[in-house]
């Protein structure tokens, strides 16, 4: 007959961190039953319940744990702050303390992407699960739900790419401008100030170019790794993504009914699940895998044809009719480009504008004050 297994034993640290884990899970499951008690919504009541089961087999996860390593399992209480949020959920709604909860929800993100064990039972996706419903909350409630969008259809462009166009072409317009003047006002000749134009726009237009190439090729493949691993747990386990499609669905305004047969309608087809489950649970879209060299080369000409303006009169012109001249075209591009940004602002055309060509203009000028002190001083 063989010998009684012996159980593993754990270390003090291992054994610290179970009973941290088992803290907050238990923490957690009391603040969603705190949630449910105090919500009038059902959908919503039944969200928080099913979060609270969610937490309930997290707490048992970490008990077994405890108890497989023959660690003593304590049985803590909620804390202090979770008994706080449930008397202010019941007084005042869930709503008053959702922002709270979020920032809780969020912060606790990333409690489980370095614990192999809890990576083993699929914690730390449920963590970002939970972070990614409150954050359905805390946006406006009891909003009709689009169900096109909801399963991929109907997309509309957004304006960030004018966007982005607009503050390019500004930054290497300011920038140069003021490189410009800079120069011009130690007075080396026309080609000194020509040349440090021309560089001052071809170092600008690289740099943000190549800023702009590592910063979308890191999220393009960040957004891929995440498309990789959605696949692998869609095609393993499509049971929870159906439901925490369901849940996110409920926290959007569906009833429970609703939300599970639009879970099942967009998991009916692979290419929608896919795409649907990478955008409602992941927040990313098929935009954050865009190309990183078009990106770096649009990049590159907005900066540039901002850049451009204030070196154009020094290419012909010298002395004072250059100045003139670049400060005039730096001035109409300032005061169009402020115009362009109350697309956004919804502020006046005259006023935006007029605030960008003051600030430009100034920073022109302290640096043409700078560089004629400097050009005194070395008599350039």
């Amino acid at each position: 007959m063989a010998p009684p297994e012996t159980p593993p034993t754990l270390s003090r640290a291992d054994i610290k961190r179970f009973r941290a884990n088992l803290r907050e899970e238990v923490d957690g499951q009391a603040l969603y039953l705190r949630l449910a008690e105090a919500e009038d919504d059902p959908s919503l009541k039944e969200v928080f319940r099913r979060l609270a089961e969610s937490e309930g087999s997290h707490i048992e996860l970490w008990r077994e744990k405890l108890r497989e390593g023959g660690a003593a399992v304590p049985d803590p209480r909620p804390g202090f702050r979770v008994r706080v949020l449930g008397l202010l959920a019941r007084r005042f709604g869930t709503q008053f303390v959702t922002p709270i909860v979020e920032r809780m929800e969020a912060g606790a993100v990333t409690m489980y992407d370095d614990q192999p064990e809890a990576i083993a039972h699929g914690l730390p996706r449920a963590e970002r699960s939970h972070a990614r419903l409150f954050q359905e909350l805390g946006r406006e409630p009891g909003r009709e739900v689009n169900v096109a969008r909801i399963e991929g259809r109907h997309r509309s462009a957004s304006g960030n790419a004018l966007r982005a166009a607009v503050l390019g072409a500004n930054d290497g317009l300011v920038s140069n401008l003021s490189l410009v003047m800079g120069v011009a006002g130690a007075d080396p000749g026309r080609e000194f100030v020509a040349l440090a134009g021309i560089a001052g726009l071809l170092a600008g237009a690289i740099s943000m170019a190549l800023g702009e190439w590592v910063s979308v090729l890191s999220t393009r493949e960040a957004f891929e790794r995440q498309v990789g691993i959605e696949r692998e747990e869609l095609e393993m386990n499509p049971e929870e993504e159906r439901e925490e499609l369901a849940l996110i669905y409920q926290v959007k305004g569906l009833s429970e009914a609703d939300a599970r047969a639009t879970a099942d309608r967009v998991l009916a087809d692979p290419a929608t699940a896919l795409d649907t489950l990478v955008r409602e649970e992941l927040g990313m879209s098929p935009a954050d895998a865009a190309s990183p060299w078009v990106a770096a080369l649009t990049s590159f000409f907005l900066f540039a044809l901002g850049a451009v303006l204030p070196v154009i009169p020094w290419l012909f012109l010298d002395g004072a009719l250059a100045i003139g001249l670049s400060i005039a075209l730096g001035a109409i591009g300032l005061y169009i480009l402020g115009a362009a940004v109350t697309l956004w602002t919804g502020r006046s055309a005259l006023y935006s504008g007029a605030r960008m060509l003051v600030l430009g203009l100034v920073a022109a000028g302290v640096t043409f004050g700078i560089g004629a002190l400097v050009g005194v001083a070395v008599d350039v």
